[in-house]
């Protein structure tokens, strides 16, 4: 009994110590499988690719002399154009008109009423024509005299159903696949990814987190005046004003920044003139700053568009790019998609 007993306990500790063995080969040769997986697998290899994934690595390495604390590990992305596709106009407009389509059996006096005639005739040149006083009255009559609470819902409702008009895809879709990637390889590395943008903060919060994994206490954009009154169920609630509080866009972007994150970014991408002093004040840090310009040259996979583009222009910044030698990628080159596969 005693030799059965010493036997058995001799072959349950062999057991035991190949056991554990086997199981550190798996957890070591599984770390090194994600190890040398690649973070950026719709990148081409190239100058842009290497810049950032270098300034992450020497940034993020224990011991680096250009090591940040996780803390300060900020990196800032414009939305429009730089996270999703804006043309033929911003797709905020496009819940505009929308909006102004649904709202129209309530108002009437809209059938022949400009600027709303020509929305609901889908006539863009009339909406131009129409100009900023006429972009402004479609964006107060859809934006304003309603609660945050069912300005949230009227965007959510939309942003499931809607679809763009020119590529008839949802509006999630046309979101640059290689800037999902990027987002999560810096989170990956311990960065907080904030978006700067020029568009709706309320308006952005709603899909933010869904489509890029941002919070809508890290996205920063343009906003109304927002007041507080209780309601007629005696319940406090916030009514969206026909007013303009902030506007964050070009100077405003450094501004928004110091205001909402009080840190100064690490890295800044956008794809504008609009976004030209967030990425200078980005690369003005004791510390060296990663500035990125995303490119729009590919016509034949996305648009086509840079210095003498109305509505987002890459003109000032792009001289300012190259003079500066912050990166400008181009999506032609540099992007092995654009867009995520089609579900």
């Amino acid at each position: 009994m005693r030799d059965f007993a010493s036997s058995g306990r001799g072959r349950l500790a062999r057991l035991a110590g190949a056991w554990a063995a086997l199981t550190i080969f798996l957890v070591l040769n599984t770390a090194s499988a994600f190890a040398q997986s690649d973070p950026l697998p719709s990148w081409n290899d190239g100058a842009n690719r290497t810049a950032i994934v270098d300034f992450v690595k020497r940034f993020t390495t224990d011991g680096s002399v250009d090591f940040v604390a996780p803390a300060d590990r900020i990196a800032v992305f414009d939305n429009d154009g730089t996270l999703w596709a804006e043309k033929p106009v911003p797709f905020e407009f496009f819940f505009a008109m929308d909006e102004i389509k649904r709202m129209a059996p309530e108002h009437p006096e809209w059938k022949a009423t400009e600027p709303y005639k020509s929305v609901l005739a889908n006539d863009m040149a009339g909406i131009e024509a129409a100009g900023m006083k006429g972009v402004g009255e479609i964006m107060v009559a859809t934006h304003t005299g309603m609660t945050t609470e069912a300005f949230s819902k009227n965007v959510a409702d939309w942003f499931a159903t809607a679809k763009h008009p020119v590529r008839q895809k949802p509006y999630g879709e046309l979101v640059y696949q290689p800037q999902l990637e990027l987002l999560t390889y810096l989170r990956d590395n311990g960065f907080r990814t904030f978006i700067v943008s020029g568009g709706g903060v309320e308006f952005m919060r709603v899909f933010a987190e869904k489509i890029y994994g941002v919070p809508p206490e890290q996205v920063i954009g343009s906003s109304g005046v927002v007041k507080y009154e209780l309601g007629a169920d005696g319940k406090p609630e916030l009514m969206k004003e026909p007013k303009v509080e902030f506007i964050d866009d070009g100077a405003g972007k450094p501004v928004g920044i110091n205001r909402f994150i009080g840190r100064r970014p690490i890295i800044a991408i956008g794809n504008s003139d609009g976004d030209r002093e967030m990425l200078e004040y980005t690369t003005a840090g004791s510390g060296a700053g990663l500035a990125v310009y995303i490119h729009h040259d590919d016509a034949e996979r996305e648009y086509a568009y840079d210095r003498t583009d109305k509505l987002a222009k890459l003109d000032k910044g792009w001289d300012e790019a190259v003079a500066k030698g912050w990166q400008v990628v181009s999506m032609k080159d540099d992007w092995k998609v654009i867009f995520p596969p089609s579900k």
